[in-house]
């Protein structure tokens, strides 16, 4: 009975050792790849997200890239195929490549700052909004209107005004409005409304504010017509590809405090930025399935 119990340890001593030498087989150590939906200009994300990459890059002694995104639709195609590593993305582009891949995991998730059109903690809203020269003071005003949205798979300027602002008028948009136009960025949707092409616009709540900071707007430009009920802000996300070990030493970097990572939030009107799981964005999962039931086969 010793020699068999010892020959169990043995193996079983053997058979972690094999998982551990797999999985560092597996765990590619070579260079680090982070993208980010386009929410806003390209290149200025580029730059804001440099600073998290040059904390991650000396951290974890490799090389990390930040790759150049054209929509949301190819950084979910990105982190679902494992071209990319770590992503940052809207709560439904998250859901739609989960439900692509079901070992996409959410680790961290920044918490905005207040501010004029946000709420405080960590949550945004979507918000309809409408130049406030334009004499547009009631949403039954916008029937037949132009409006802008940002696209199919964003969360504030996509999902929830098709589902929740939807609902509450009682009918589609596509029946309300004369015309949707997906900006393909809530910034470009911001634009489009400044600029009188568009007479009102789904935009996030944050876009909004980083917009009245930088000075293009001041509080009185724009009025809200419609906020929906709070939404749970944006994660970074590991695709699959990424191994346990690499997870925990990012999950370390990522909560121990350092001038890089504190410019990086900084850059993303953040006050910190805080742990997160798949059960933050659960509530929105029925919003999903109800818009592929839609789609039909």
């Amino acid at each position: 009975m010793r020699l068999i119990s010892s020959l169990w340890m043995v193996l079983g001593i053997a058979m972690c050792a094999s998982a551990m030498a797999d999985e560092q087989a597996s765990c590619r150590e070579d260079d680090l790849r982070i993208s980010a939906i386009p929410l806003k200009d390209m290149q200025q994300l580029i730059e804001e997200y440099r600073p998290l990459a040059n904390m991650l890059s000396a951290g974890l002694g490799m090389p990390v890239r930040i790759l150049h995104a054209s929509s949301y639709e190819s950084v979910i195609d990105a982190v679902v195929s494992g071209g990319t590593d770590i992503a940052a993305m809207g709560p439904a582009s998250y859901l739609i490549a989960r439900q692509l891949n079901p070992d996409i995991e959410p680790f961290a998730s920044l918490v905005p700052a207040p501010g004029h059109f946000s709420p405080s903690g960590n949550y945004y809203s979507s918000l309809l909004l409408v130049r406030s020269d334009s004499k547009l003071n009631r949403v039954r005003q916008l029937r037949g209107r132009r409006v802008a949205l940002s696209d199919p798979a964003s969360t504030s300027g996509g999902l929830i005004p098709k589902h929740e602002f939807a609902a509450m008028i009682g009918e589609p948009l596509g029946d309300y409005f004369s015309r949707q136009v997906y900006a393909g960025s809530h910034d470009r949707a911001l634009d489009a409304l400044l600029a009188g092409r568009v007479d009102a616009a789904f935009v996030s709540s944050e876009r909004a504010d980083d917009y009245l900071q930088r000075g293009l707007i001041d509080k009185g430009s724009l009025q809200i017509l419609w906020r929906s009920d709070p939404i749970y802000y944006d994660p970074l996300v590991f695709s699959a590809a990424v191994c346990e070990s690499l997870r925990q030493r990012i999950r370390q970097l990522i909560s121990t405090p350092s001038p890089e990572l504190e410019t990086f939030i900084r850059s993303q009107r953040a006050v910190n930025i805080a742990p997160v799981g798949h059960e933050a964005y659960q509530a929105l999962e029925p919003l999903l399935q109800e818009k592929a039931a839609a789609a039909g086969p």
